[in-house]
Protein backbone atom coordinates (compact mmCIF):
# COMPACT_ATOMS: atom_id res chain seq x y z
CA UNK A 1 0.00 0.00 0.00
CA UNK A 2 1.37 3.38 -1.22
CA UNK A 3 0.53 6.23 1.44
CA UNK A 4 1.33 9.60 -0.88
CA UNK A 5 0.97 13.32 0.92
CA UNK A 6 0.88 14.13 -2.92
CA UNK A 7 -0.49 12.83 -5.80
CA UNK A 8 -2.28 13.03 -9.33
CA UNK A 9 -3.17 15.85 -10.13
CA UNK A 10 -0.59 17.79 -8.53
CA UNK A 11 2.82 17.10 -10.07
CA UNK A 12 5.97 17.30 -8.26
CA UNK A 13 8.51 15.21 -7.20
CA UNK A 14 6.86 12.94 -4.87
CA UNK A 15 3.88 12.35 -7.19
CA UNK A 16 6.53 11.92 -10.11
CA UNK A 17 8.43 8.95 -7.79
CA UNK A 18 4.80 7.41 -7.10
CA UNK A 19 4.01 7.25 -10.41
CA UNK A 20 7.12 5.79 -11.42
CA UNK A 21 6.85 2.96 -8.68
CA UNK A 22 3.38 1.89 -9.16
CA UNK A 23 4.39 1.10 -12.50
CA UNK A 24 7.13 -0.61 -11.65
CA UNK A 25 4.93 -3.00 -9.31
CA UNK A 26 2.77 -3.49 -11.96
CA UNK A 27 5.35 -5.01 -14.75
CA UNK A 28 6.86 -6.89 -11.55
CA UNK A 29 3.67 -8.53 -10.87
CA UNK A 30 2.79 -6.89 -7.17
CA UNK A 31 -0.60 -5.92 -5.94
CA UNK A 32 -1.22 -2.08 -4.61
CA UNK A 33 -3.12 0.26 -3.24
CA UNK A 34 -2.75 3.61 -3.39
CA UNK A 35 -4.21 6.14 -0.75
CA UNK A 36 -4.09 10.04 -1.48
CA UNK A 37 -5.27 13.36 -0.24
CA UNK A 38 -8.93 14.47 -1.97
CA UNK A 39 -8.52 16.88 -4.44
CA UNK A 40 -10.43 17.61 -7.68
CA UNK A 41 -8.70 16.09 -10.62
CA UNK A 42 -7.64 12.87 -8.33
CA UNK A 43 -7.97 9.30 -10.51
CA UNK A 44 -10.15 6.66 -9.50
CA UNK A 45 -6.73 4.31 -10.60
CA UNK A 46 -2.88 4.97 -11.91
CA UNK A 47 -1.45 1.76 -13.65
CA UNK A 48 -4.52 -0.37 -13.09
CA UNK A 49 -4.49 -0.14 -9.61
CA UNK A 50 -6.95 1.82 -7.64
CA UNK A 51 -6.58 5.27 -5.52
CA UNK A 52 -8.74 6.16 -2.38
CA UNK A 53 -8.81 9.79 -2.02
CA UNK A 54 -9.41 10.58 1.48
CA UNK A 55 -10.58 14.24 3.43
CA UNK A 56 -7.78 17.01 2.81
CA UNK A 57 -7.74 20.61 2.67
CA UNK A 58 -5.42 22.86 1.33
CA UNK A 59 -2.68 24.66 3.19
CA UNK A 60 -3.48 28.21 3.65
CA UNK A 61 -1.26 30.23 1.32
CA UNK A 62 0.05 27.43 -0.93
CA UNK A 63 -3.31 25.47 -2.66
CA UNK A 64 -0.97 23.08 -3.82
CA UNK A 65 -0.07 21.66 -0.43
CA UNK A 66 -2.95 19.20 0.92
CA UNK A 67 -3.26 18.38 4.12
CA UNK A 68 -4.79 14.86 5.37
CA UNK A 69 -7.54 15.10 7.59
CA UNK A 70 -8.30 11.26 7.92
CA UNK A 71 -7.70 9.59 11.71
CA UNK A 72 -5.85 6.80 12.20
CA UNK A 73 -9.00 4.83 13.26
CA UNK A 74 -9.36 4.24 9.41
CA UNK A 75 -6.17 4.03 8.70
CA UNK A 76 -6.48 1.11 10.68
CA UNK A 77 -10.05 0.04 8.57
CA UNK A 78 -8.37 0.22 5.43
CA UNK A 79 -5.15 -1.41 6.02
CA UNK A 80 -7.11 -4.16 7.95
CA UNK A 81 -9.08 -4.75 5.10
CA UNK A 82 -6.33 -4.60 2.30
CA UNK A 83 -4.35 -6.73 4.37
CA UNK A 84 -0.87 -5.33 3.18
CA UNK A 85 2.88 -6.70 3.00
CA UNK A 86 4.64 -3.46 3.46
CA UNK A 87 3.22 0.17 3.62
CA UNK A 88 5.36 2.71 1.58
CA UNK A 89 4.86 6.09 3.21
CA UNK A 90 5.55 9.07 0.31
CA UNK A 91 6.93 11.63 1.87
CA UNK A 92 4.77 11.38 4.99
CA UNK A 93 4.23 14.57 7.53
CA UNK A 94 -0.18 14.98 7.95
CA UNK A 95 -2.02 12.02 6.09
CA UNK A 96 1.12 9.71 6.69
CA UNK A 97 1.03 10.55 10.43
CA UNK A 98 -1.43 9.34 10.98
CA UNK A 99 -0.59 5.96 8.53
CA UNK A 100 2.23 5.47 10.51
CA UNK A 101 0.50 5.89 13.40
CA UNK A 102 -1.48 2.49 11.69
CA UNK A 103 1.35 0.45 11.10
CA UNK A 104 2.52 0.91 14.91
CA UNK A 105 -0.11 -0.26 16.30
CA UNK A 106 -0.56 -3.15 13.75
CA UNK A 107 2.97 -4.38 13.43
CA UNK A 108 2.71 -3.59 9.73
CA UNK A 109 6.28 -3.67 8.27
CA UNK A 110 6.63 0.40 6.64
CA UNK A 111 8.98 2.37 4.46
CA UNK A 112 9.17 6.34 5.10
CA UNK A 113 10.31 7.81 1.75
CA UNK A 114 12.12 11.42 3.20
CA UNK A 115 11.68 13.66 -0.13
CA UNK A 116 10.75 16.83 1.59
CA UNK A 117 12.16 19.74 3.09
CA UNK A 118 9.02 20.82 5.14
CA UNK A 119 10.90 22.18 8.49
CA UNK A 120 13.62 23.87 6.32
CA UNK A 121 10.86 25.22 3.97
CA UNK A 122 8.93 27.02 6.80
CA UNK A 123 11.68 29.60 6.80
CA UNK A 124 11.03 30.83 3.73
CA UNK A 125 7.77 31.26 4.00
CA UNK A 126 7.79 33.34 7.53
CA UNK A 127 7.42 30.69 9.76
CA UNK A 128 10.65 29.58 11.18
CA UNK A 129 9.28 29.84 14.64
CA UNK A 130 7.61 26.30 14.05
CA UNK A 131 10.75 24.99 12.64
CA UNK A 132 11.51 22.98 15.71
CA UNK A 133 8.00 21.98 15.91
CA UNK A 134 7.89 20.71 12.40
CA UNK A 135 11.39 18.59 13.08
CA UNK A 136 9.27 17.18 15.74
CA UNK A 137 6.99 15.43 14.10
CA UNK A 138 9.01 14.33 11.29
CA UNK A 139 11.59 13.05 13.96
CA UNK A 140 8.31 11.20 15.76
CA UNK A 141 6.85 9.98 12.00
CA UNK A 142 10.15 8.17 10.91
CA UNK A 143 11.10 6.97 14.19
CA UNK A 144 7.51 4.59 14.52
CA UNK A 145 8.53 3.31 10.27
CA UNK A 146 10.71 0.44 10.03
CA UNK A 147 12.88 1.77 7.31
CA UNK A 148 13.61 5.18 6.26
CA UNK A 149 14.91 6.38 3.07
CA UNK A 150 16.88 9.37 2.07
CA UNK A 151 17.44 10.48 -1.37
CA UNK A 152 21.31 11.54 -0.54
CA UNK A 153 23.91 11.56 1.36
CA UNK A 154 23.57 14.93 3.13
CA UNK A 155 19.98 14.24 3.45
CA UNK A 156 20.68 10.64 5.55
CA UNK A 157 23.58 12.42 7.91
CA UNK A 158 20.60 15.65 8.34
CA UNK A 159 18.32 13.03 9.45
CA UNK A 160 20.67 10.90 11.77
CA UNK A 161 22.00 14.34 13.42
CA UNK A 162 18.46 15.12 13.65
CA UNK A 163 17.53 11.34 15.73
CA UNK A 164 15.89 9.33 13.00
CA UNK A 165 17.10 5.71 13.16
CA UNK A 166 17.47 3.01 10.57
CA UNK A 167 18.03 5.52 7.47
CA UNK A 168 19.46 4.24 3.96
CA UNK A 169 19.51 6.35 0.93
CA UNK A 170 17.28 5.35 -1.73
CA UNK A 171 17.98 7.88 -4.65
CA UNK A 172 15.71 8.54 -8.01
CA UNK A 173 15.80 7.12 -11.14
CA UNK A 174 15.60 9.25 -14.73
CA UNK A 175 13.73 8.47 -17.68
CA UNK A 176 16.86 8.99 -19.89
CA UNK A 177 15.10 8.57 -23.41
CA UNK A 178 12.72 11.07 -23.11
CA UNK A 179 15.27 13.01 -21.29
CA UNK A 180 18.27 12.75 -24.03
CA UNK A 181 20.47 15.00 -26.14
CA UNK A 182 18.50 13.95 -28.95
CA UNK A 183 16.10 15.89 -27.85
CA UNK A 184 17.53 19.46 -28.37
CA UNK A 185 16.23 21.58 -30.93
CA UNK A 186 17.63 24.45 -33.08
CA UNK A 187 14.98 25.77 -33.94
CA UNK A 188 13.60 26.23 -30.56
CA UNK A 189 17.11 27.40 -29.69
CA UNK A 190 16.64 30.05 -32.38
CA UNK A 191 13.90 31.49 -30.91
CA UNK A 192 15.07 31.63 -27.59
CA UNK A 193 18.91 33.31 -28.57
CA UNK A 194 18.03 34.80 -32.26
CA UNK A 195 21.72 36.24 -31.92
CA UNK A 196 23.47 32.33 -31.12
CA UNK A 197 23.44 33.34 -27.42
CA UNK A 198 24.64 30.39 -24.97
CA UNK A 199 21.50 29.27 -23.16
CA UNK A 200 21.24 29.38 -19.41
CA UNK A 201 18.71 27.76 -17.87
CA UNK A 202 16.33 26.88 -14.80
CA UNK A 203 13.77 24.41 -14.24
CA UNK A 204 11.46 24.28 -11.22
CA UNK A 205 8.82 25.87 -9.20
CA UNK A 206 8.61 29.46 -8.97
CA UNK A 207 8.48 29.49 -5.04
CA UNK A 208 10.88 31.06 -2.57
CA UNK A 209 12.19 27.99 -1.01
CA UNK A 210 14.27 27.40 -4.87
CA UNK A 211 15.56 30.77 -4.53
CA UNK A 212 15.25 31.39 -8.14
CA UNK A 213 16.01 35.20 -7.68
CA UNK A 214 19.32 34.10 -7.01
CA UNK A 215 19.45 33.66 -10.66
CA UNK A 216 19.70 37.76 -10.61
CA UNK A 217 23.33 37.26 -10.31
CA UNK A 218 24.05 36.12 -14.25
CA UNK A 219 22.33 39.10 -15.28
CA UNK A 220 24.44 41.19 -17.83
CA UNK A 221 26.74 37.85 -18.80
CA UNK A 222 27.85 38.53 -22.52
CA UNK A 223 26.71 36.35 -25.12
CA UNK A 224 23.90 34.63 -22.83
CA UNK A 225 20.35 34.15 -22.43
CA UNK A 226 18.63 33.37 -19.35
CA UNK A 227 15.88 30.83 -19.97
CA UNK A 228 13.58 30.02 -16.78
CA UNK A 229 10.99 27.06 -16.76
CA UNK A 230 8.20 26.53 -14.26
CA UNK A 231 5.49 28.37 -12.81
CA UNK A 232 4.84 28.95 -9.36
CA UNK A 233 3.68 31.49 -6.88
CA UNK A 234 7.09 33.73 -7.37
CA UNK A 235 6.42 34.32 -11.06
CA UNK A 236 5.22 37.48 -11.16
CA UNK A 237 7.64 38.82 -8.69
CA UNK A 238 10.80 37.12 -10.68
CA UNK A 239 9.90 38.24 -13.95
CA UNK A 240 10.09 41.87 -12.53
CA UNK A 241 13.74 40.45 -10.66
CA UNK A 242 14.62 38.63 -14.49
CA UNK A 243 13.48 41.41 -17.07
CA UNK A 244 15.96 40.14 -19.51
CA UNK A 245 14.52 36.19 -19.15
CA UNK A 246 12.36 34.37 -20.79
CA UNK A 247 9.70 32.86 -18.80
CA UNK A 248 8.91 29.10 -20.85
CA UNK A 249 5.93 28.80 -18.00
CA UNK A 250 5.13 25.06 -16.78
CA UNK A 251 5.45 22.75 -19.78
CA UNK A 252 4.94 18.76 -19.84
CA UNK A 253 4.82 15.95 -22.59
CA UNK A 254 7.62 16.29 -25.14
CA UNK A 255 7.67 19.94 -24.70
CA UNK A 256 9.92 20.20 -21.45
CA UNK A 257 12.74 17.61 -22.41
CA UNK A 258 12.95 19.71 -25.71
CA UNK A 259 13.43 22.98 -23.99
CA UNK A 260 16.04 21.67 -21.23
CA UNK A 261 17.68 19.85 -24.06
CA UNK A 262 18.02 22.92 -25.59
CA UNK A 263 19.71 24.47 -22.87
CA UNK A 264 23.86 24.86 -22.84
CA UNK A 265 23.96 25.38 -18.89
CA UNK A 266 21.71 24.38 -16.57
CA UNK A 267 22.05 26.39 -12.86
CA UNK A 268 20.27 25.01 -10.04
CA UNK A 269 20.63 27.41 -7.07
CA UNK A 270 18.40 25.99 -3.99
CA UNK A 271 19.83 25.06 -1.18
CA UNK A 272 16.94 22.96 0.37
CA UNK A 273 17.08 20.21 -2.35
CA UNK A 274 16.71 16.80 -0.54
CA UNK A 275 17.74 15.47 -4.12
CA UNK A 276 17.71 17.48 -6.91
CA UNK A 277 15.29 15.53 -9.76
CA UNK A 278 15.84 18.20 -12.31
CA UNK A 279 19.61 18.56 -12.04
CA UNK A 280 19.87 14.77 -13.15
CA UNK A 281 16.85 15.41 -15.75
CA UNK A 282 19.34 17.98 -17.22
CA UNK A 283 22.12 15.64 -16.77
CA UNK A 284 20.40 13.35 -18.97
CA UNK A 285 20.04 15.69 -21.49
CA UNK A 286 23.65 16.07 -21.40
CA UNK A 287 23.59 19.35 -20.51
CA UNK A 288 26.61 20.59 -17.85
CA UNK A 289 25.01 21.66 -14.61
CA UNK A 290 25.90 24.48 -11.63
CA UNK A 291 24.61 24.14 -8.67
CA UNK A 292 24.80 25.18 -4.76
CA UNK A 293 27.04 23.08 -3.12
CA UNK A 294 24.96 21.74 -0.43
CA UNK A 295 22.14 18.60 -0.26
CA UNK A 296 21.07 16.58 -2.75
CA UNK A 297 23.33 18.03 -5.92
CA UNK A 298 26.60 16.72 -3.72
CA UNK A 299 25.79 13.27 -5.27
CA UNK A 300 24.65 14.12 -8.85
CA UNK A 301 27.51 16.78 -9.63
CA UNK A 302 31.40 16.32 -9.57
CA UNK A 303 32.91 19.23 -10.19
CA UNK A 304 35.07 19.58 -13.79
CA UNK A 305 32.99 16.20 -14.75
CA UNK A 306 29.66 16.80 -15.35
CA UNK A 307 29.34 20.32 -13.48
CA UNK A 308 30.34 22.91 -11.25
CA UNK A 309 29.70 23.50 -7.69
CA UNK A 310 29.33 26.68 -5.79
CA UNK A 311 29.56 27.42 -1.63
CA UNK A 312 26.26 28.23 -0.63
CA UNK A 313 25.08 31.92 -0.79
CA UNK A 314 28.36 32.74 -3.07
CA UNK A 315 26.64 34.21 -6.15
CA UNK A 316 29.90 36.05 -6.77
CA UNK A 317 31.35 32.20 -7.32
CA UNK A 318 27.73 31.01 -9.48
CA UNK A 319 28.23 33.89 -11.85
CA UNK A 320 32.13 33.82 -12.29
CA UNK A 321 31.08 29.50 -13.19
CA UNK A 322 28.49 30.54 -15.26
CA UNK A 323 30.28 33.47 -17.18
CA UNK A 324 33.56 30.39 -17.78
CA UNK A 325 31.30 27.90 -19.68
CA UNK A 326 29.42 30.86 -21.66
CA UNK A 327 32.99 31.50 -22.89
CA UNK A 328 34.26 28.02 -23.16
CA UNK A 329 32.19 25.64 -25.58
CA UNK A 330 34.83 23.17 -25.75
CA UNK A 331 34.65 22.84 -22.11
CA UNK A 332 31.05 22.89 -22.37
CA UNK A 333 31.14 19.69 -24.68
CA UNK A 334 33.33 18.03 -22.70
CA UNK A 335 30.95 18.63 -19.28
CA UNK A 336 27.94 17.68 -21.43
CA UNK A 337 29.49 14.57 -21.84
CA UNK A 338 30.16 13.43 -18.42
CA UNK A 339 26.60 15.00 -17.51
CA UNK A 340 25.01 12.49 -20.01
CA UNK A 341 27.49 9.30 -18.88
CA UNK A 342 27.15 9.92 -14.64
CA UNK A 343 23.03 8.92 -15.03
CA UNK A 344 22.91 6.69 -17.74
CA UNK A 345 22.57 3.72 -15.40
CA UNK A 346 20.05 5.24 -12.89
CA UNK A 347 17.11 4.17 -14.68
CA UNK A 348 13.54 4.08 -12.82
CA UNK A 349 13.76 -0.10 -13.26
CA UNK A 350 17.17 -0.18 -11.66
CA UNK A 351 16.02 2.41 -8.74
CA UNK A 352 12.73 0.64 -8.38
CA UNK A 353 14.26 -2.88 -8.21
CA UNK A 354 16.06 -1.04 -5.29
CA UNK A 355 13.02 -0.50 -3.60
CA UNK A 356 11.57 -3.54 -3.52
CA UNK A 357 14.94 -4.71 -1.65
CA UNK A 358 14.05 -2.21 1.07
CA UNK A 359 10.70 -3.39 1.10
CA UNK A 360 12.07 -7.00 1.66
CA UNK A 361 14.25 -5.88 4.88
CA UNK A 362 11.45 -4.32 6.21
CA UNK A 363 8.84 -7.21 5.68
CA UNK A 364 11.53 -9.12 7.28
CA UNK A 365 12.69 -7.06 10.14
CA UNK A 366 8.82 -7.17 11.35
CA UNK A 367 7.84 -10.68 10.81
CA UNK A 368 11.27 -12.50 11.32
CA UNK A 369 13.08 -9.58 13.35
CA UNK A 370 15.83 -9.69 10.85
CA UNK A 371 17.14 -5.86 9.80
CA UNK A 372 20.48 -4.44 8.71
CA UNK A 373 21.10 -0.99 8.29
CA UNK A 374 23.38 0.03 5.95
Amino acid sequence: MIVAESFLPQVNGVTNSVLRVLEHLRTRGHEALVIAPHDAGVPESYAGFPVIALNAMSLPGYADVRIGLTPTSQFERIFADFAPDVVHLAAPFSMGYNAVLATSRMSIPSVAVFQTEIASYAASYGWARITPVLWRRLRRIHSLATLTLAPSTYTAQTLAERGVPRVRIWGRGVDSVRFSPAKRDEALRAELAPNGEVVVGYMGRLAPEKQVADLGALAGIPGSRLVVVGDGPSRTELEGLLPGAYFAGKLAGDELPRMVASMDVFVHPGELETFGQAIQEAEACGVPVVATGVGGPLDLVQPDANGMLYPPGDLATMREQVEALVADPARRRRLAAGARAAVSHRTWSYICDQLLTHYDDAYRSVRHGELEVV
